[in-house]
């Protein structure tokens, strides 16, 4: 299958559809202000001057920042397109649709580039590997631009080339063609690419089960970079029991492991192991417990979870599913239902809203006030990086030809969401991680649309 469709040929996209969001009057667009030295220096004369409004209403926000963005969309027409993630904080999911633009889970987001090659700039409200993996299928002619470069995931952040690399190195040493990686959409285009190297694919948590099933078909041992949960939920669906299911630590501590530290009985569990899971996870969803399940199950709420959840939690609920599924699946159900969902704080708060419009009750599986339990928000902290200053400031910087190189994302970018440090690859580097991650990629379309 060849990642760009032929110059004549046409594919209509009616993949992602819109979230049904609106931005009500009256009601605040922004959760939390960030400090002004939280901004690139030439994103602060923005962020001053939104900082200096007296509010942060529609009626105040919108016309400030339209004063800015129209003459933007008005200049680049429909070679622009605005995208986030669903995660997104309600203030940007909200904004990037009302000027136009997508809000989708990671796969959908993925595509974008190819089912649109009439689009020239993406700029993309989300975290860096969701900008990276557009970069990675783009066209020569495309520019992926992103609104934070420091907008990170945790579960990426333990799963860093430099860690997994060594481990990797050890497998295949022992194992040679006989490992095969997958690598979680969550990861760096470098660590899609060790997938592409292996004939291995890229999944997402809305395909994973597909992609392990064909891994399986080809009877080779899985190294599944980087979510232990999702691997633990997919592998039940794969049927891989768990006793063929190795634990590799993740973070520095899987960096550091290696094979000669093995006693005899973990080297005999490894060599028997049909999947290794690489040991990071999401920290939003590993909040949630049996308790929060059992809960609201007494109360009669339907429950439904994200498959980064631990597996003790999705074995309880009714259904387990991708962002893109528990948002369907919810505006999709009867009017009177009664619905609990486990994921992202922003994503349920907006599911909220938008759900109570059509007479069906959603409660974040977090809120059960259970002793010792309690958690307030769940929200994806590195994503909230993005705001209004930052979308204004890189439209209006994109119009005027001033964009920072800092906040165009090429194939084998890594960006420290600390210090916003970033390492980029020369040319040759660049090329070898685009061709072995868009391998990757291709595959996992290949497979997620037979």
């Amino acid at each position: 299958m060849t990642l760009h469709p032929p110059v004549r040929g046409v594919e209509v996209d009616r993949s992602i559809r819109p979230s049904g969001i609106v931005i009500e009057p009256d009601i605040p667009i922004c959760q939390t202000d960030l400090p002004l030295d939280w901004y690139q220096e030439e994103f602060k004369p923005y962020a001053e001057e939104y900082l200096a409004l007296p509010d942060r209403k529609p009626e105040t926000v919108i016309p400030w920042m339209d004063r800015y963005i129209q003459p933007v969309l008005n200049h680049f027409g429909p070679e622009l397109m605005l995208l986030a993630h669903y995660y997104m904080g309600g203030e940007i999911v909200k904004l990037v649709e009302r000027y136009g633009g997508k809000v989708a889970d990671s796969y959908l987001l993925a595509r974008q580039s190819v089912l649109h090659p009439e689009t020239k700039v993406f700029v993309e409200s989300a975290v860096h590997f969701m900008a990276e993996a557009i970069a990675l299928t783009c066209h020569p002619d495309q520019t992926v631009l992103i609104t934070n470069p420091k907008s990170g995931c945790t579960m990426e952040m333990m799963a860093k080339e430099f860690m997994v690399a060594p481990a990797f190195e050890s497998l295949e040493e022992r194992y040679g063609d006989e490992l095969l990686v997958i690598a979680y959409m969550n990861t760096s285009g470098r660590i899609k690419a060790l997938a592409g190297r292996t004939g291995g694919a890229v999944c997402t948590s809305s395909n994973a089960a597909k992609i392990m099933r064909w891994a399986r078909e080809q009877r080779r041992k899985i190294f599944f970079v980087p979510d232990r949960h999702l691997g633990e939920n997919t592998a039940v669906q794969a049927d891989i029991p768990p006793e063929r299911i190795y634990h590799w630590e993740g973070g520095h501590e899987g960096g550091d492991a290696r094979l000669g530290d093995l006693d005899a009985a973990a080297l005999a569990r490894l060599d028997a192991a049909d999947l290794i899971l690489w040991g990071s996870f999401c920290g939003v969803h590993t909040v949630f417990k049996p308790a929060h399940v059992e809960y609201w199950r007494e109360r009669g709420y339907r429950i439904e979870v994200h498959p980064e959840c631990p597996k003790e939690v999705v074995d309880l609920a009714d259904g387990a599913g991708s962002t893109h599924y528990l948002w369907n699946h919810v505006m999709d159900a009867a009017p009177g239902s009664r619905i609990a969902v486990a994921t992202e704080g922003h994503f349920v708060r907006n599911l909220r809203e938008q759900a109570g419009l059509k007479d069906i009750e959603v409660v974040h599986l977090a809120d059960a006030p259970v002793a010792g339990l309690g958690i307030d928000g769940c929200g994806c902290a590195t994503m909230s990086r993005n705001d209004p200053p930052h979308l204004v400031a890189i439209l209006d910087l994109l119009r005027r030809g001033e964009v920072p190189d800092l906040n165009r994302v090429l194939a084998g970018d890594v960006v420290d969401e600390i210090s916003g440090w970033r390492e980029r690859l020369d040319a040759a580097g660049r090329a070898e991680v685009t061709r072995n991650a868009r391998l990757a990629l291709e595959r996992m379309i290949e497979i997620t649309e037979s």
